[in-house]
């Protein structure tokens, strides 16, 4: 029985066979060193990797108390007296977002978004009314402000100044663009441009909504500590009157 055993042949294994198996172990040994590695072996990225992507219970449970603690935060500066909230020396007011958002409640996030100052290191022109000091009391730990003089008005909206057409950013390097839109309400070029900007004037809002919000460079180190407490208290948020203008320089 034994030597009919041993006189049995192997199973014959044809060559295309042996080769799709060789390629199939090979492909197996290299995705599984793509999932330890990242989706890209040596390039991986937070993103990319399936092991920073998996959050615990814990880490859901904390975003979600910090952006209820930001809500509360919301409301309660949003509901101080009037004597703690500081008078307004400039109808024109630069506002620039300096935090993100991974703390930040949906709610604050649509008053940022209000503000049309949706990415980090964005700034816009503001006409300083009631409703806008409100909005900048519920956001203040993510914003910083102040009244920018001319000759900052003047460099921002050279440098970063430009007009919204067909969802396309375009710069203000042609006064016809201008002309074409703001000319109904005598603006035709960039300087009227930034004296209506400068002065508050009549047509102001349809100057600001004509021209994006303007990208920022991102500032040098220290210069923007990421404390969220008021800048009068040593932090980097709020009002920070005419020294905003240091800070639009360092920016610009």
């Amino acid at each position: 029985m034994m030597a009919e055993e041993e006189g049995q042949s192997l199973p014959y294994v044809s060559e295309i066979v042996l080769k799709k198996r060789k390629i199939r172990d090979e492909l197996a040994i290299t995705r599984r060193t793509q999932l330890e590695l990242g989706k890209y072996g040596a390039k991986k990225s937070k993103k990319q990797s399936d092991v920073s992507d998996i959050k615990r219970p814990e880490q859901f449970i904390k975003e979600f108390r910090d952006k209820e603690l930001d809500l509360i935060r919301t409301k309660q500066r949003a509901k101080r007296p009037k004597s703690m909230i500081p008078t307004i020396k400039s109808k024109l007011l630069f506002i620039i977002r300096i935090q993100g958002k991974n703390d930040m409640h949906p709610k604050t996030r649509k008053v940022l978004y209000n503000l049309r100052l949706r990415k980090v290191f964005r700034g816009v022109f503001v006409k300083a009314t009631e409703g806008v000091i409100d909005m900048l009391q519920k956001v203040e730990p993510y914003v910083t402000y102040g009244y920018p003089n001319l000759k900052n008005v003047k460099e921002l909206v050279y440098k970063k100044g430009y007009a919204r057409i067909d969802k396309k950013a375009v710069p203000l390097t042609d006064n016809n663009i201008i002309e074409q839109t703001l000319g109904k309400y005598g603006i035709i070029c960039i300087e009227d441009i930034i004296h209506e900007i400068a002065n508050v004037g009549q047509h102001f809002k349809e100057v600001v909504l004509f021209m994006g919000p303007l990208m920022l460079s991102k500032p040098e180190d220290g210069l923007l500590r990421g404390k969220k407490q008021p800048y009068r208290e040593g932090g980097d948020a709020g009002n920070r009157e005419d020294e905003i203008n240091d800070l639009i320089s360092k920016m610009n």
